[in-house]
């Protein structure tokens, strides 16, 4: 692997983002169908620095604002949503790196991200009592290094990853990560994803069988939820991000069939209006859906800014505007991808639901990538804070 170049700050990681998302964007429709998993796309990821750019300044990386980044994850979510998702843990573990580890474990892994390495992800669980209950188990050997059993599942971008970083309770009950490198000797990444949508993410199995750690590639994890802090709403904005993004894709798309391919409805002929275009009643749908996706957009970026106030001035109370503004952004812009997405059929008629169009993958990833946590708990917390004043819970699904 090449060194990547370095990007040296918002714009530039702006246009490099939208450069790659208009190049993601010709093949996104047939990796989907053919379920072909984008390694080739990944590389050109890693190649281009923007894999980087949220590595601290001191440590040689760009630093930019949330407000660009989540803005990279939107541009290339439009483009192809499972694409967008696969590096959305590669950031968030970056920014664990911000807060946790020692300047040494820092410098080592920003180091190899600015390399172009990308981090994957092995943190969720199946059949436990619930999403925060970890099982992975990391026991410490006598030599002082470690050791790690488990089976970790929707581990998006460990099939793609040189590291990966792995959730799991140590000895004493607290949660640490380890960052395991991708061929490690008992680690297996099984290519098992079976999504209806997002299908080229390969979110699939991780098994973990006695996969050795050295003591200097573990980094505490229960640290980062003590005391104000930004975690949550960074891993969030991004998941914002991808599905304003979908929502902005879809209408893009369901415009252009509208305009290229459907036929006017014969009654709105009859009124006088010679295309699909000019049918007032697509028009005023058309309309409603931009204030949609539009009000999503918008959402997500104030949402972001919040996070740069609150990453400037780091409080409780500035760490809780930007959760609620996030959780707010959120709730809109998973409305708005699974409304719009669905409705993609309603405006451009029959002939955009054949198979071979692909046009249902925008449907397809909307619904998948937005049962990630359920929107109803965000609105909960978003009506106690406004309501009581009530500050939302320190967790990373916030």
């Amino acid at each position: 692997m090449s060194v990547p170049p370095l990007i040296a700050g918002d714009a530039e990681a702006l246009d490099v983002a939208g450069e790659l998302a208009a190049d993601f964007r010709k093949g996104a429709a047939e990796r989907d169908a053919q379920r072909r998993l984008p390694h080739a796309e990944l590389e050109r990821l890693s190649a281009s620095g923007l894999l980087g750019v949220t590595v601290p300044a001191e440590f040689g990386g760009a630093d930019v604002r949330a407000e660009t980044l989540a803005e990279i994850f939107r541009r290339l979510a439009a483009a192809d949503a499972s694409l967008a998702q696969i590096p959305q843990s590669h950031f968030v573990y970056v920014n664990v790196l911000r807060r946790q580890g020692t300047r040494e474990q820092q410098r080592f892994l920003f180091g190899e991200v600015l390399l172009g390495k990308r981090f994957g992800n092995a943190q969720s669980e199946a059949g436990t009592r619930h999403v925060q209950d970890i099982r992975t188990r990391l026991a410490r050997r006598p030599d002082g290094s470690y050791v790690l059993d488990g089976v970790k599942h929707y581990s998006t971008g460990a099939l793609f990853a040189h590291w990966i970083p792995v959730l799991a309770r140590a000895d004493d009950g607290n949660l640490h990560v380890a960052f395991v490198p991708g061929d490690a000797p008992g680690l297996t990444v099984l290519d098992d994803w079976d999504g209806m949508g997002q299908r080229t993410t390969a979110s699939g199995t991780v098994r973990l069988e006695s996969v050795p750690v050295p003591a200097d590639r573990v980094v505490p994890h229960h640290l980062t939820f003590r005391g104000p802090q930004l975690h949550g709403a960074v891993a969030q904005l991004l998941h914002a991000a991808i599905d304003a993004g979908i929502a902005s894709g879809a209408l893009a798309e369901a415009a252009e069939f509208v305009r290229t391919k459907s036929r006017p409805w014969f009654e709105s002929v009859d009124e006088g209006h010679r295309t699909a275009t000019e049918d007032p009643l697509l028009v005023q749908r058309f309309g409603e859906l931009t204030i949609r996706a539009r009000a999503a957009e918008a959402l997500l970026a104030a949402a972001a800014r919040s996070v740069d106030t609150a990453r400037a001035d780091l409080t409780d109370d500035s760490a809780a505007e930007a959760s609620i503004a996030v959780a707010a952004a959120k709730v809109a812009a998973a409305e708005a991808a699974v409304e719009i997405g669905s409705a993609l059929f309603e405006v451009a008629g029959t002939r955009a639901a054949l198979d071979s169009l692909g046009l249902h993958r925008h449907w397809r990833d909307a619904r998948t990538h937005t049962l990630h946590d359920p929107a109803r708990w965000k609105v909960q917390h978003i009506g106690r804070y406004t309501l009581n004043g009530t500050r939302p819970p320190r967790h990373g699904l916030l």
